[in-house]
């Protein structure tokens, strides 16, 4: 017993886990107390009639009528005319203080108990349930009685189906309470989460509430299922009883489109037309199914054969083909490498393995077993739900975030292409017009220079070199519009660097800085050189004109999965993450008097080239641009 509390105690701080410990909890202090209970060895059984008194039943001289059942034997099937049956138990002489007669299984809808001739207790059900308990107290002045049971139905099922125990009173209350703990527990701890889950489901998105909202309708009616099939609530709260039976009726039958609902909207998703055919139409025939039990219900079950008939044996067959069919496909899915899938089948394996040890053991136990580690197994069924939709969220969290990630890059390429095509429009159109007056302007300064004094020279010469610098944004123009690469040939990328250090070197070294190049021999990429240096030149001049003290540039190159990489390292004054984001946009520039439209062109040359850009930077430590082309194989 002390282990068991150790037990109650672990099980209490682990989530879902407290449910299942109070279940075993319970349903191990039953097994214990029913150990300590005392079976009467035998009674007598015999089958009535409806206008039977318990006065003839006492005075009937027909002791052949009577069947002896042993404690462990079977009780006999109710004959299809018979509709009463009578039960006679033979008290200890001795019966100690405070002792009680417990009967676990009794199938009637009306149980009656005599002490004697004396009526001690009744119990009447108005509507088709049969499943009933009893427990009464006993006194030392009931040695030696006989007592009799008064068993009467409609229905298929008669007699007592379990032990008759004899014990003290308290051991057999907690036996009685014990009994459907289980199922109180287990309703109301489902009913809680469901309530929850749905009040959640309003803060939901569109695209995830119908699964989360039919998981909770499946909880909600699971927990439904559990109350009102325990015998406690039509024993205690017999004028609701046939309420409770409805209601059990209906969240059988609104669980089961739920779950095929659940399963469609997380493995199908519409892939299967016959999957969705299958749901309407046992939406349709769970509707039918509820309006047939109100109509049973106003007709005071005088239909009760025809209602059982389409919500017992053609629902149970819909049953069996929808977990067939649920099996098959989970099992498809799993080969096909479903995760969900997998969990999907885990915990429906679970629920059949608890299911499957209920059966053995009912079998075992020559059919008087009560089923209920299937509720166990329906437990961790509805656990393995949960984890699948909570996957599923994030999944879908994980998907919303990389769209809105694309979306915002696709914007942005979107925004930047229209200002390339504005720009290639205006420079295809303006940039010959304009770049003829300046170079005529350009040239009467200079002759204009030539005589003038000293002092205008210098203005002159100022004029001079902002033609020039208007000269070089025409230039960019034009390159921008005509990105056409005139030749297309082998370039090894070490010669064409090579060819290029004569001019950035020195310039590298009139900043107060130096250039150091490693790049291997081998490297071949396709491309027209003169564009090539263009962009290696732009990027250099770049990172000269970012030196600070003691400027450094490192250059080097390699190749990796077919592709070239080009290395350009400086450590100036590096760029804020929100500039590196704009970079190659027209007319932005970080640089004071820069344009933008250099970087632009490069960006444009890079992609006509099949390549690509990548810059690293970080304020004060410096810049990396990385450039990747399509390497090309030599033999």
């Amino acid at each position: 017993m002390q282990r068991l509390l150790q037990l109650r105690q672990l099980r209490s701080k682990v989530g879902l886990l407290v449910l299942l410990g109070l279940l075993l909890a319970a349903s191990f202090a039953f097994a214990e107390q029913s150990e300590q209970m005392k079976a009467i060895p035998s009674w007598s059984m015999m089958w009535g009639d409806q206008g039977d008194q318990i006065e003839d039943v006492i005075a009937s001289a027909h002791p052949d009528r009577w069947m002896t059942i042993a404690s462990n034997g079977e009780t006999p099937n109710k004959p299809r005319e018979v509709t009463t049956a009578w039960v006679r138990i033979e008290l200890p002489s001795q019966i100690p203080k405070d002792y009680g007669l417990y009967i676990d299984d009794i199938y009637a809808q009306k149980f009656s108990m005599y002490m004697g001739d004396r009526l001690v207790h009744e119990v009447k059900f108005d509507f088709p349930y049969d499943e009933q308990r009893s427990l009464i107290p006993l006194s030392t002045e009931d040695g030696g009685a006989t007592v009799y049971l008064k068993l009467q139905t409609t229905m298929d099922r008669l007699g007592i189906h379990s032990d008759i125990r004899l014990d003290h009173y308290s051991i057999l209350t907690h036996a009685f309470i014990f009994r459907d703990l289980q199922n109180i527990i287990l309703g109301f701890s489902f009913l809680f989460i469901a309530v929850i889950m749905l009040v959640c489901s309003f803060f939901l998105k569109q695209i995830q509430r119908a699964t989360w909202v039919s998981l909770s309708i499946m909880i909600l009616t699971l927990g439904t299922i559990f109350l009102t099939y325990s015998p406690f609530l039509y024993a205690n709260f017999t004028r609701f009883g046939d309420l409770f039976l409805n209601i059990f009726d209906i969240s059988l039958a609104v669980f089961l489109p739920s779950l095929l609902f659940f399963f469609e909207k997380i493995f199908d998703n519409g892939r299967f037309k016959w999957i969705r055919s299958f749901r309407k139409f046992q939406i349709w025939y769970s509707a039918f199914c509820i309006v047939l039990t109100i109509i049973n219900q106003l007709y005071a079950y005088k239909i009760n054969s025809i209602y059982y008939f389409f919500t017992v044996t053609v629902l149970g067959a819909i049953m069996i083909i929808q977990f067939i069919t649920i099996i098959v496909l989970s099992i498809v899915f799993v080969i096909r490498g479903n995760r969900e899938a997998i969990i999907f089948s885990s915990g429906f394996a679970m629920f059949a393995f608890m299911g499957t040890i209920d059966l053995i053991l009912y079998y075992a136990n020559n059919q008087k077993y009560q089923f209920f580690i299937w509720k166990y197994g329906v437990v961790g069924f509805i656990v393995a739900l949960i984890v699948i939709l909570g996957r599923r969220f994030a999944i879908n969290q994980e998907q919303m975030s990389n769209y809105s990630k694309e979306l915002e890059f696709y914007n942005h390429q979107l925004q930047l292409s229209e200002k390339m095509e504005m720009i290639s429009s205006l420079a295809a159109s303006v940039a010959h017009e304009v770049r003829n007056p300046l170079q005529v302007t350009r040239g009467f300064l200079q002759l204009v220079a030539a005589r003038t004094d000293d002092k205008n020279k210098e203005y002159m010469g100022i004029a001079i070199e902002e033609l020039d610098r208007a000269s070089v944004i025409i230039t960019d123009f034009l390159t921008f519009a005509k990105p056409q690469l005139d030749e297309i040939v082998d370039l090894n990328v070490s010669k064409e660097i090579s060819q290029i250090e004569g001019i950035i070197v020195p310039l590298a070294t009139l900043n107060g800085g130096r250039i150091t190049v490693n790049v291997p021999s081998e490297l071949h990429i396709l491309g027209n050189s003169s564009k090539l240096k263009q962009i290696l030149i732009n990027i250099i001049k770049n990172s000269i004109e970012a030196f600070q003290v003691d400027g450094q540039i490192n250059i080097w190159a390699y190749e990796k999965n077919d592709e070239v990489f080009i290395h350009i390292k400086d450590n100036g004054e590096g760029i804020e993450p929100l500039q590196l984001t704009k970079l190659g946009e027209p007319y932005y520039s970080t640089k004071t008097k820069g344009t933008g439209l250099g970087l632009m062109v490069t960006f444009r040359l890079i992609e006509i080239m099949k390549g690509h850009i990548e810059f690293k930077s970080q304020k004060y430590m410096g810049t990396e641009v990385i450039l990747r082309f399509p390497n090309v194989t030599m033999n």
